[in-house]
C-alpha cells in the first residue's frame, strides 16, 4: 500500500456540504477527489482548470460615480415597476435544480 501524507485545508462549510453530496453522488470519497486534483496539478504543471476574473464583473457602489449610481437605481426601479421581478424563494429553488441540492 501506497505511504500517504495529511492535508489540512480550511473551507467554508457551505462548500464542503455541497462537495460532499456532489462526491457521494459521484461515488467518490473526499479524499480521492483532492488526491485526483492535485495528481492533475502535477500531471499539467498547474491549476487543472482556467482561472479567469468574470467578463461582467458586479458594479461595485466604491468604484461608480453618482451619475452612474442613480443611473442603476434608475434601471433597478425600472424593472420593479414593469414586474421583471423574481422572489429569493425561486431563486433558492433554481439553485437547489441545478446543483442538486
Amino acid at each position: 500500500m501506497a505511504r500517504t501524507a495529511n492535508i489540512f485545508a480550511r473551507v467554508e462549510p457551505e462548500i464542503k456540504e455541497q462537495a460532499e453530496k456532489v462526491l457521494e453522488q459521484l461515488g467518490i470519497p473526499m479524499s480521492n477527489a483532492i488526491g485526483l486534483f492535485l495528481r492533475q496539478v502535477v500531471l499539467q504543471r498547474g491549476i487543472p482548470f482556467d482561472m479567469k476574473l468574470p467578463q461582467n464583473k458586479p458594479l461595485s457602489i466604491e468604484e461608480l460615480s453618482e451619475e452612474q449610481f442613480n443611473a442603476e437605481i434608475e434601471k433597478g426601479m425600472a424593472d420593479l415597476n414593469s414586474g421583471k421581478v423574481v422572489t429569493a424563494e425561486k431563486v433558492f429553488d433554481r439553485i437547489n435544480k441545478d446543483y442538486g441540492l
